[in-house]
Formats: structure tokens, C-alpha cells, sequence
């Protein structure tokens, strides 16, 4: 026998042999390399915070150092520590009016673990999970839990966020709708009347399931909600609709609003019958929160005063960036290039059309899809963003996230100079 013969790769799981990688990852080492070989990038892909801009409080940071001097290094449990579900409980119903007991909480190494736990908990193999695209990973969640993937495609008309009327005909034999306001990819929000009509939805179908059948439960991401800007209102299911509150799991962390992605600090809740099954199998996996992040953690939120000062501040940074963006892509269509921005709501995100298909760059390249556009973007302007068919999207959409974790206030002219000079030898 040949030794040097290629043998077949063995069989494993057709789970994990079918669940398919992350577009972002893959793009995120195409810009590497490019960085590695010498090119100007202007990475505005992933949805982190470039420290040096956005560092995480301090009083945050002093408080999670002095954790770990004091030996808060055992394990937590398993549910997260009480001195910071009772924090937690306090604080969402003084900023979100909630009212949920400390027992309802429960606290995970960041949004992801708790998420793939609310799949676990209410996804058996087989049921379809309705959710709309673009958004964050939920086709990953349904294929790990085993469901089936029934997604919807949003519109720019209503900021791509789903109407009622787009999830109505799915709602009947769905066991989840998944849910995120303000949303990742688009940094749009749910307005009051938006949500409304899909809890008056899901209120209906519950009825009509009966209390003898599986009723349809709501995962709701507010991940970003305390980075709404200006006068925009965030929404949630239960305050406007208190009788969903057996069906709402909300998710939530401080990831996004304290700039700390790393720190991996989350929390998730809901009905008790819910929390307590996401604990038990977070139990079996060991996704806690380290010990000495949830004492600091509990510490800070409890100083009500610097957590509003820190929040006036990541706002203002997080809205002048988003802004200057969306400016200059206004400024570009005003021009008469095909870029349009839908104006930024909440979060970290600028939703950004570059409608370039069927264009020739200067060496007579067509770009003939969004990957062509995508690397037209990266490789002549030095603009790295994520299109919109890595969440889900139909693979011919022309719309982008461009995050602005990353981004100095002094590299936003020069992207726009580029931008501009590239797009006009485009024919």
C-alpha cells in the first residue's frame, strides 16, 4: 500500500459536517493577508471596539483588578453570582420598566452561550424557528439546535426590520421567533407600532394553539439596546404587551454597551420554567461568566452615576462616527454614485448600498455579483465591510454592514477620498 495515498476523510456528525463557516471569518482572513502584504485597509467589518477609542469604564476595570486581587477566582453559580442578578433586576426595571426577580436572570460568558441555550431549550429537532434576515447568526443557532430554518426576507422600505405582515403566514407551525431590535446587522430599531402588530401576532397564535400545545416563544436580542441614539425609543415585547411575558426570553450582556466584548459578561431572561432548563444545560457545558468580571460587573451597575456617565459618552463617540459616515454617503449619492445609507438608529452600524453590479472597474472588470462589488471595495478602496448575504441575505443583495467600533474620526475623510477616487473610474 502507498502510503503517501490520500485516504478519505472519516464520517463524523452530518451536523457538524454540514454546518457551515462563518462568511465574516472568512473575509475577516482575506484582510490579513492583505494588511500582512502591505495594503491600507479600513477594517469596518467585525462588531468590536478598538479599545484605544472605546475603553471599557474604568471604574469597570478597576473594579474587575481588584476582584481578582481580593481571590475571586472559584467557581460561580451556576445560574451567575445573586449579588448580580439582584443588580440586574434592579437595573432593568429602573431603565426598562421590567420587573423581573433576580431568580429569572441567569448569567453566561457573554450573549452567545445563552443564546444557543434558548434554542436548546425550546427547539426540538425537526421544529421550524422563524426569523428574519438580515441577521446575526440565527440560521447558525437553528441548524445546531436541529430545527428548521424559516427565514424572511426584510426590506430597505422598512429599514429592514420585519413587519407582521411578512411573518404571518410562518407563524402557524413555528416553535421560535427570533428577534432583534436594535438590529446587528443594520443598526435599525423596532418602532412602537412595528413590534406591536408582531405581538398581537404571536398573542393570536398562542390562543389559537391552546394550553395544551407547545405555544410560540419570542427570543428577543437587545444586546444594543442602550446604544440608541438621540431620541430614538428602544421597544421590548413584554412592556407592550405584558401577556407575551410567559413566551419572551430576552438576551442581553455588556458586550456592546460597555464597550467590553471581551470581558464576557451576559445575561439572559424570562419565564422561570425557561431559565432554569438554559441553566441546567449551560451547567452541563461550563459557559459561566469568570467569578471576579460578575462581582465587578455587579459593582459598577450598582453605581447608577457612572454607568450614565459612560453611556452620554460611548453614545456620543458611537453617533458622531455613524453620522460622519452616513454624511459622506449622502454626499457620494449627491454626487451621482450608486451608494445610498439608511440614517443610523442605534448601535454600532451604518446600513450602506453600493449598487455597483454590472459595472467595470478600470481594468475592465465587470463586477458581476456582490462578491465582485465586495472585493472591488477592498482591493481598489481599501474598504473592508461585511455584505449583507453573510447574514442571510439573498446572495444578489447589494446593501452592507459597516461597522464603526474600529474607526478613528480622522480616517473617515480619507475614506470617503478613496471611495470617491475609485468610483469614478468605474463605467
Amino acid at each position: 500500500m502507498n502510503n503517501t495515498q490520500t485516504m478519505p476523510t472519516p464520517r463524523i456528525a452530518t451536523m457538524a459536517e454540514e454546518l457551515v463557516g462563518s462568511e465574516i471569518i472568512k473575509l475577516a482572513g482575506e484582510i490579513k493577508e492583505k494588511i500582512a502584504q502591505g495594503a491600507q485597509i479600513f477594517n469596518y467589518t467585525i462588531g468590536d471596539f478598538n479599545p484605544d477609542i472605546f475603553p471599557i469604564p474604568e471604574e469597570l476595570s478597576a473594579a474587575i483588578i481588584r476582584s481578582y486581587q481580593s481571590g475571586e477566582t472559584n467557581y460561580p453559580p451556576a445560574n451567575g453570582i445573586l449579588e448580580l442578578r439582584q443588580e440586574l433586576s434592579k437595573f432593568i426595571e429602573k431603565k426598562q420598566g421590567l420587573a423581573y426577580h433576580a431568580d429569572e436572570f441567569l448569567v453566561a460568558g457573554g450573549a452567545r452561550p445563552l443564546i444557543f441555550a434558548a434554542y436548546q431549550a425550546l427547539v426540538n429537532p425537526g421544529e421550524k424557528v422563524l426569523f428574519p434576515v438580515p441577521s446575526w447568526n440565527n440560521n447558525h443557532y437553528t441548524h445546531l439546535s436541529r430545527g428548521q430554518q424559516v427565514f424572511v426576507e426584510t426590506t430597505p422600505e422598512n429599514n429592514f426590520m420585519p413587519s407582521a405582515n411578512e411573518l404571518k403566514d410562518h407563524v402557524q407551525d413555528a416553535s421560535l421567533l427570533a428577534l432583534c431590535s436594535p438590529l446587528n446587522p443594520t443598526g435599525t430599531v423596532f418602532s412602537k407600532d412595528q413590534l406591536q402588530s408582531i405581538c398581537d401576532l404571536v398573542l393570536a397564535e398562542n390562543r389559537r394553539r391552546g394550553p395544551n400545545e407547545k405555544p410560540l416563544y419570542i427570543l428577543y436580542d437587545q444586546i444594543y439596546w442602550q446604544l440608541c441614539l438621540g431620541d430614538v425609543k428602544h421597544e421590548d415585547p413584554v412592556s407592550l404587551c405584558p401577556e407575551l411575558r410567559p413566551y419572551v426570553v430576552f438576551i442581553d450582556g455588556i458586550s456592546k454597551s460597555l464597550a467590553a466584548t471581551g470581558v464576557r459578561v451576559g445575561w439572559g431572561f424570562g419565564p422561570a420554567h425557561v431559565i432554569n432548563k438554559m441553566k441546567a444545560i449551560l451547567g452541563h457545558v461550563g459557559a459561566w461568566a469568570p467569578r471576579a468580571e460578575q462581582v465587578a460587573s455587579a459593582r459598577f451597575l450598582s453605581d447608577e452615576a457612572a454607568v450614565d456617565r459612560y453611556m452620554v459618552v460611548i453614545r456620543k463617540k458611537a453617533s458622531d462616527r455613524l453620522n460622519a459616515f452616513y454624511a459622506g454617503c449622502k454626499d457620494l449619492n449627491e454626487k451621482g454614485f450608486a451608494v445610498k445609507a439608511i440614517a443610523p438608529k442605534a448601535a454600532i452600524y451604518l446600513t450602506v448600498q453600493f449598487d455597483l453590479i454590472g459595472k467595470k472597474d478600470a481594468n475592465g472588470k465587470v463586477l458581476a455579483n456582490t462578491q465582485d462589488v465586495t472585493a472591488f471595495l477592498l482591493d481598489q478602496c481599501g474598504l473592508a465591510i461585511v455584505p449583507f448575504y453573510a447574514f442571510g441575505a439573498s446572495r444578489d443583495s447589494t446593501w452592507f454592514r459597516l461597522s464603526v467600533g474600529t474607526a478613528a474620526m480622522t480616517d473617515i475623510p480619507i475614506v470617503f477620498q478613496r471611495l470617491e477616487s475609485s468610483l469614478r473610474l468605474l463605467s
